[in-house]
């Protein structure tokens, strides 16, 4: 009987443990934005333009590099008049001489082989290219370069998406704080009015008619904190399921930002790069005029016979050089004119986009902090605005309780307090996207 009773209690112990619910997940903005980061199609393609622009510098560089290149053939001669026989070639009396003195007179039947094989290996090696293969690893790297410098502009706008998302599902928490309290005011008020006694016809609409759009400022902010919860999720990669508690809060304070110029930009070493790389792919089209000195070398064997394996005897030919080669192009139509001044005028464009880059992105990261400095300004004022109109709502409530006021002038009171609770939260978030805004643009 003890033992049973182990046993079932056991049991119940077990149901206990498989029945209660899963603690919810701590997300603090870093790790949101690290999952975000990790989980990003954009910063995926960011890095495989990286490797594909590495790929490209290393085809550019085997441009420098000893090239070989190896053939091999083999065929069988029919002869369509007789398939069945080799083909033959009878010479006439006047080409007897040319094979033998004993045959001058007489005509000459020759049999071809049927079975021909030739190999051979050809091998080339660039000495000097007057800047043709040079300016063109010059480009790429270039590239490389701008694909880098894609990827930490992607990284940056993933982030600040990351922050906004976190602060904006952090927000609607809030939000549905503020709309939950002003509704559980309203009807406390009713519950006054009824205890009281004085439960008259225009108060009793008024608070039902201020309770029920409460109602709806309650349901409507429960869906956006659903609907940006939902949203974190697909972007972090967590599952649906699964309960997430964010952990950091609205500052209380924020601190200053100072103006200093804004030196650098990633959009800037895109641009200056991208200059760099039609630079240097005009140079290398311009020196498609010049020579092309290399080394080369050959070897070739062919062997013939009547059957496969005599393909491979001492009678088989060979043949081999060595040498330079020096290639230079006369007329080609204009084409490499042509090139590059398409190249010289692409940089060109890019240099006038960097100009005015620089101009832009300089009024925009200035102006995020003239905005961060502003509405941090502004920030001390709008809390002494809420507080006072916290008191001035609790000063109405005690007086509606008494009897010296009425549900109107309490439901104004009220949607002042609710308007300053919002425009505070609001507030604050936008001075933490203006500070993500000045981390993009010149972190």
């Amino acid at each position: 009987m003890h033992n049973a009773k182990k046993i079932c209690g056991l049991g119940a112990l077990g149901v206990v443990l498989f029945t209660m619910p899963a603690a919810a997940m701590d997300l603090s903005l870093s790790a949101a934005v690290d999952k975000i980061v990790a989980e990003s199609q954009d910063v995926k393609k960011a890095d495989a333009n990286v490797k594909k622009a590495q790929a490209q510098l290393s085809a550019a560089n085997a441009n420098r590099w000893l090239k070989i290149d190896g053939s091999a053939s083999y065929m069988n001669l029919i002869n369509v008049e007789n398939p069945s026989k080799s083909k033959s070639i009878d010479l006439p009396p006047a080409f007897g001489g040319l094979i033998s003195e004993s045959l001058k007179d007489q005509s000459v039947n020759i049999q071809i082989p049927d079975n021909i094989f030739m190999a051979g290996i050809t091998a080339s090696q660039p000495i000097y290219t007057f800047g043709k293969i040079g300016n063109a690893v010059k480009s790429v790297k270039a590239a490389i370069k701008m694909s880098e410098s894609s990827r930490e502009l992607t990284l940056r706008e993933v982030k600040y998406s990351a922050a906004d998302i976190y602060w904006t599902a952090k927000m609607t928490d809030d939000i549905v704080k503020i709309a939950r309290a002003d509704l559980d005011a309203a009807r406390s008020a009713r519950r006054n009015l009824a205890a009281a006694g004085r439960a008259n016809r225009i108060n009793l609409v008024k608070i039902e008619s201020d309770i029920a759009s409460k109602e709806i400022n309650l349901s409507d902010a429960e869906f956006n904190r659903d609907t940006a919860y939902r949203m974190l999720k697909i972007l972090a990669g967590i599952d649906m399921d699964e309960e997430i508690t964010l952990t950091d809060n609205f500052p209380k304070t924020f601190a200053a930002i100072d103006g200093a110029p804004l030196k650098s930009n990633p959009e800037w070493d895109i641009l200056t790069q991208q200059v760099q790389m039609y630079e240097s792919k005009a140079k290398s089209s311009r020196a498609e005029y010049l020579p092309t000195l290399a080394a080369t070398a050959s070897y070739n064997y062919m062997g013939m016979g009547h059957e496969f394996d005599t393909m491979f005897d001492s009678k088989g030919s060979q043949s081999a050089y060595w040498g330079l080669a020096l290639q230079m192009p006369i007329f080609h139509g204009g084409a490499i004119r042509a090139n590059a001044t398409i190249d010289a005028m692409d940089a060109e464009a890019a240099r006038q986009d960097l100009d005015k880059s620089k101009k832009l992105k300089t009024e925009e990261y200035d102006n995020a902090i003239k905005k961060y400095n502003h509405l941090r300004g502004n920030l001390a004022t709008l809390e002494n605005a809420r507080n006072l109109a916290a008191k001035t709502y609790q000063f109405s409530t005690e007086r509606f309780a008494a009897g010296q006021t009425s549900a109107i002038e309490l439901a104004e009171v009220s949607a002042g307090l609710y308007q300053l609770d919002m425009a505070l939260l609001n507030a604050k978030y936008n001075i933490l996207m203006s500070a993500e805004a000045v981390k993009k643009l010149g972190e």
